[in-house]
């Protein structure tokens, strides 16, 4: 470590109060990378500890984003013992069952994307967590910018701090953004349906054979079936559809009656392959609707003292390119390095903004690009293209 790091560390424990919005991948990351090299920093979660265990289904982490922030946090090795790298398996079909492509793994060898539930990947970056550095129960209602570039941060539960910085990594409807930007998230034009399919292995032992170890992608008609097996048996769903903004408030879909919402859902796949329909027959009771939002692409803004976004704050996109996690985790030890390198916050924060910028816009708009090119009419043999096209540039 040179003179002018350890200076800038000294300055930073010292002197500066730094609060994280936010307790997923992101905020911990940045949180723990901290920690490694002594500086304080205290994440406020609206949440509590087992909701965010129990966050979200399957990711997989890439060696030059998610791997590599958790290389800075120190978790890599633990990680790679708990990774599922035959979750990189792949079936992709069409409605009709015809596939068009799959990969399938039996040499043993590790993957370049292996998946870990996100459960999974909160608990490892907790556990190396000093405890006394995240609050749970915090739900930020404003931040009050102060003249001396500090932000005074008040809480729904009467809670007052002041921080030199504060960061948000508080998701796509961040607290924080409009302090940086008038820029507000835009309905994508796609809507889901979560499902679930418990304990597959023992209870549905034909659709697992179908699924296998990874994801299968079934589309076609604008439409898709989406499913990932998850590292504690079940299978999570995703119906997925092009659909007007209020489709999920106006489709006459009765959620709160399960087996009659089921059978309202299989008449929108009526002509796809009966496996495929499988996937809502065999689903449990709990079903989630959602829309999937986004920001422009190539969001920028004039850095101002004392704050910054990361993750889906700065650059939420579509989840057709797997960067969600992979960039929220990245943008924290991109700041978390600028915040140990730089003792003046101010620089730190705009070499971390140029660089997040760089990196995001490229992918922001590849994945929606993406999201494009899955939900398609042929949107399988789509997708099959876009593989191989990937794999000849990476000849």
């Amino acid at each position: 470590m040179t003179n002018q790091m350890s200076n800038a560390i000294s300055n930073l424990q010292k002197n500066k109060r730094i609060a994280i919005i936010g307790g997923g991948p992101g905020g911990l990351t940045l949180a723990l990378i901290l920690q490694r090299h002594g500086i304080n920093s205290v994440i406020y979660e609206r949440g509590f500890s087992e909701s965010i265990r129990d966050q979200g289904g399957s990711l997989d982490l890439h060696e030059d984003s998610g791997q590599k922030a958790l290389k800075e946090a120190g978790l890599l090795e633990a990680f790679q013992e708990i990774a599922r790298y035959e979750g990189e398996d792949l079936l992709l079909v069409d409605k009709c069952g015809t596939v068009y492509r799959k990969e399938v793994d039996d040499t043993g060898k590790k993957g370049e994307r292996p998946e870990i539930d996100r459960g999974a990947l909160c608990e490892l970056l907790l556990n190396a967590l000093d405890s006394q550095r995240i609050h749970y129960g915090y739900k930020l209602i404003e931040a009050i910018p102060q003249k001396n570039g500090k932000h005074e941060l008040h809480f729904e539960n009467g809670h007052v701090d002041t921080v030199d910085l504060v960061v948000g990594a508080d998701g796509a409807f961040s607290k924080l953004r409009p302090l940086l930007t008038d820029a507000s998230v835009e309905y994508s034009g796609l809507s889901m349906v979560e499902l679930n399919i418990e304990d597959a292995s023992h209870q549905h032992p034909d659709l697992l054979l179908f699924n296998g170890r990874g994801s299968m992608i079934a589309l076609s008609d604008n439409k898709g079936i989406l499913a990932q097996l998850n590292g504690d048996g079940r299978i999570r769903v995703y119906l997925s559809f092009r659909a007007d903004r209020d489709w999920i408030n106006t489709n006459g879909i009765p959620l709160d009656k399960p087996q009659v919402a089921k059978n309202e859902l299989l008449k929108l796949f009526d002509d796809w392959d009966e496996m495929l329909k499988n996937y809502i027959r065999y689903s449990g009771d709990r079903i989630v609707t959602r829309r999937i939002y986004m920001l422009p692409i190539g969001l920028t803004w004039q850095s101002r003292k004392g704050i910054t976004l990361l993750g889906d704050a700065a650059h939420l996109m579509s989840p057709f390119m797997g960067k969600g996690v992979n960039l929220a985790m990245l943008d924290a030890s991109v700041l978390a390095l600028s915040l140990i390198q730089y003792g003046d916050l101010d620089e730190a924060i705009h070499t971390y903004e140029q660089k997040m910028y760089e990196y995001s816009s490229t992918l922001a708009e590849m994945s929606d690009d993406s999201l494009k090119r899955f939900f398609d009419d042929n949107g399988a043999s789509r997708v099959r293209d876009w593989f191989s096209q990937l794999e000849q540039e990476h000849e």
